[in-house]
């Protein structure tokens, strides 16, 4: 059939699944705009307020449905607006197509009104970047970029297209669509390698990342920590790829980790990463990081091997079909006395925090109760994104969505949009700190145009609280544009975007709070005033190893 360059995108992205796009229009983008509005009912449009508002959400929505998220924006600055959420989903291999248009092919490199090379801009933060200039491979192009997305390690894959590409005829012919790969590259020889490792181990730990989540590999992930008879930790990525609440769970590793996990780590003899790719807020000191252990390395990435960790096995593939394999091949092993010491260090390491005052450990654990753990929550970055880390306690993949690589301030609550229009009969909350909550605090006008259920719970000190911390312990309390103490009404704010809005002050308060934000089934702010000098711990000063991690109390010592 013959069909202009915008109908020839809606049915690609119709051939692909797709049910919503986040994305705002412009002039080059105009055409696909004008077919979106003829298939309205067959593919959901949210219209957010910022374009980087609608690539987060695309995100949001293809973490918490492992689908590919699809976002839309017009030449020149809209289409910039998207590069930040563009990188915050290559950081964190998270699958989306951005869409934009370019201004007429003759017009070109010329500066042409709203004119950016947006493909050069985005190539070192999306796997592919295609520039459309003909409208015969439209079609194929825009197949390729969501296959990419989604196939081996998934990330973000632009199309640019020319408005006048938008504009001309072909021949579209539809096609199913290709499932996506599960890439393995390993040998037999590296299999039985690991096998011999995990066989010789006396103190074995199992070290789980965001591939755990991406594979779909829970069930496995489980199966292998019984049968290798190991403790489990977890990045900020790998929340929720393992049961939090397991008696093997031993909490996050890294800068802000716990003890357990860190000192346990240190004194392990066979370090397993699944899915993980050693990060630097991880890691600390690379010479120093568990350095009595061999290292075996499962990740669909090749370049990631001996990247940052020398690996003594390592095994190159999709982890839920690895983890499969070695399942079965390993006999159940058994490790009380490492075990039982693992349970010592839980017992004498809890967390814990300040109960005399409200915070936002007390906030997190509440919502957590509340809702029986089975909330999708998003965050910011910064110490609420931490204690919500540490203090809820996931149980589900694809229930914690943070910027983990890029750490994006402004993240959480697109993302938090994106969730919730995914998984509609999820729960979904974000929580930012005020000074996040600054940066795309305008999407409430999204959530309220379309009376998504979102609960934002602002976490409010009135200070860059993570910057502050730093700023006490390592830069002599000198708080250098840190301080946010000005006339700003978050419920005032939120009220005039559309949105119901509750002040919490005390500790009494946060439960009803929640209960009520959740009975209005509409979106919902709850700011939560806290002490400005609260401090996440445990930590582990940047650069130091792992070992050295210490918390509040250690200070007073």
């Amino acid at each position: 059939m013959q069909l202009t360059g915008s109908e020839i995108v809606i049915e690609c992205l119709k051939e692909q699944g797709v049910d919503t796009v986040f994305g705002y229009p412009g002039g080059t983008i105009l055409n696909i705009y004008d077919a979106l509005y003829k298939h309205s009912g067959e593919i959901r449009h949210i219209l957010t307020s910022h374009e980087q508002g609608a690539a987060h959400a695309a995100d949001g929505y293809a973490r918490a449905t492992g689908k590919v998220g699809v976002c839309m924006a017009t030449s020149g600055p809209g289409a910039t607006n998207l590069v930040t959420g563009i990188a915050t989903a290559y950081m964190d291999s998270v699958p989306m197509v951005a869409i934009t248009a370019n201004v007429n092919l003759p017009l070109l490199g010329k500066d042409t009104f709203q004119e950016v090379d947006i493909a050069g801009v985005t190539m070192p933060i999306t796997k592919h970047g295609y520039i459309v200039k003909n409208v015969e491979v439209l079609a194929d192009t825009l197949r390729k970029a969501f296959h990419i997305a989604k196939s081996g390690r998934p990330g973000p894959v632009l199309v640019d297209i020319t408005k006048d590409v938008t504009a001309a005829v072909c021949e579209y012919t539809p096609q199913v669509p290709k499932e996506r790969e599960r890439l393995n590259r390993y040998t037999e020889e590296e299999l039985e390698k690991a096998l011999e490792l995990i066989g010789k181990a006396k103190k074995p730990y199992i070290y789980l990342g965001g591939g755990a989540v991406i594979s779909g590999a829970s069930e496995e992930v489980a199966k292998f920590a019984e049968l290798i008879d190991a403790p489990v930790c977890d990045t900020l990525m790998g929340k929720g790829a393992f049961d939090g609440k397991s008696y093997r769970y031993t909490g996050m590793i890294g800068m802000h980790g716990t003890k357990t996990s860190n000192l346990g780590v240190s004194e392990c003899d066979l370090l397993i990463a699944l899915g993980a790719r050693f990060s630097d807020r991880v890691i600390g000191n690379p010479k120093r990081f568990a350095e009595n252990a061999k290292v075996i390395h499962i990740d669909i990435d090749a370049a990631e091997i001996n990247k940052n960790i020398h690996a003594d096995a390592s095994l190159v593939g999709d982890l839920k079909v690895i983890l499969t394999e070695l399942n079965g091949k390993l006999t159940q092993a058994s490790h009380p006395e490492w075990i039982n010491h693992i349970q010592e260090m839980k017992t004498k390491y809890p967390l814990k925090y300040d109960h005399s005052a409200l915070s936002c450990p007390y906030v997190i654990e509440t919502i957590d109760r509340v809702t029986e753990g089975k909330a999708i929550m998003t965050t910011d970055v910064g110490q609420h994104q931490m204690w919500t880390a540490q203090y809820y306690q996931f149980t589900e993949p694809r229930t914690f969505l943070s910027s983990g690589g890029l750490g994006t301030m402004g993240y959480g609550l697109g993302a938090c949009i994106g969730a919730q229009i995914g998984q509609p009969d999820k729960i979904c909350i974000n929580i930012a700190g005020d000074g996040c909550f600054r940066m795309n605090m305008q999407e409430l006008a999204t959530a309220s145009r379309y009376n998504i259920p979102i609960i934002q719970v602002v976490i409010n000190n009135r200070v860059l609280g993570m910057v502050r911390q730093w700023q006490t312990l390592f830069y002599g309390k000198r708080y250098s544009q840190t301080v946010l103490e000005d006339k700003v009404d978050f419920c005032k704010v939120a009220e005039g975007l559309g949105c119901e809005a509750i002040r919490v002050t005390t500790k009494e308060e946060v439960e009803p709070a929640i209960r009520r934000a959740i009975d209005l089934k509409a979106p919902v702010l709850i700011e939560c005033i806290i002490p400005e000098d609260d401090k996440v711990f445990p930590m582990v000063p940047a650069g130091a190893p792992i070992s050295e991690v210490f918390d509040g109390d250690d200070l007073q010592q």
